[in-house]
């Protein structure tokens, strides 16, 4: 099918579920029919990136490529994955792919830089901040990065792991704590840097979207946006 985007998911599910119901809400469309076409490969078994990058564990890298080449062979035109810290392996990943392979990093720091605010708020997983996946760019454009320090960060990915884990409740709490604290210290803006943090944090989003630059949503975005290329017509819903 022209246009057919694949999701190289199950990072976690919950992220890719997000994902999901984005593409969904974000287009605009009068019926079933007019949806942007997605194959989603959600199986959960691709190692812990944040546990092979800091803990020794094993790469996630022949995984991911696996399934990535499966969804080229169901018929994927262009990929996206719904991970940050994955996005360590994306140049790997793209020199392994044979179709169009979106950057969620490139479209979220597009987004920031949008935003047109200056003091940049973090919340990412320790290998996301151990990397420097959106530090660079941040800093790059002379903006500044403000993300946790060492205490407040395990509690970020205490958060994330609760949502894994399918605790919401006390992931929210966590979290939101977090970002307050980054409010708190001069953010005028935070990038929202693992798909897990959007799902935590939706209805502080849907109450005051300007502070908040999420991630899978600007991945999303530019996904409707490479279909619209291939198809010739307009899809993106614009509020």
């Amino acid at each position: 099918m022209k246009g057919l985007i694949g999701v190289l998911g199950g990072m976690g599910p919950a992220a890719t579920v997000d994902m999901f119901n984005k593409f969904v809400t974000f287009t605009s469309a009068g019926s079933d029919q007019e949806h942007i076409p997605l194959i989603i490969s959600s199986i959960p078994d691709i190692p812990d990136r944040t546990t092979a990058l800091m803990h020794g564990g094993a790469s996630p890298f022949p995984v991911m490529a696996d399934y990535m080449k499966r969804l080229e062979a169901a018929g994927a035109e262009c990929i996206v994955i719904p991970c940050n810290t994955a996005h360590y392996w994306f140049s790997e990943l793209k020199d392994a792919c044979d179709v169009e392979l979106l950057s969620i990093v490139e479209t979220t720091m597009d987004e920031v830089v949008a935003s047109g605010k200056r003091r940049i708020g973090l919340l990412a997983t320790n290998a996301t901040l151990y990397m420097g996946l959106y530090q660079k760019g941040i800093e790059e454009r002379g903006l500044e990065c403000i993300r946790p320090d060492e205490e407040s960060q395990k509690q970020v990915m205490e958060s994330i792991y609760a949502l894994k884990a399918g605790e919401l409740p006390r992931a929210k709490q966590m979290m939101v704590e977090q970002a307050n604290a980054l409010f708190a210290r001069g953010a005028e803006i935070i990038v929202l840097g693992c798909t897990e943090v959007p799902v935590i944090l939706a209805d502080a989003v849907s109450a005051n979207p300007e502070k908040y630059v999420d991630s899978t949503g600007a991945l999303v975005r530019a996904g409707i946006r490479w279909y619209e290329e291939r198809v010739g017509k307009r899809c993106l819903l614009t509020k």
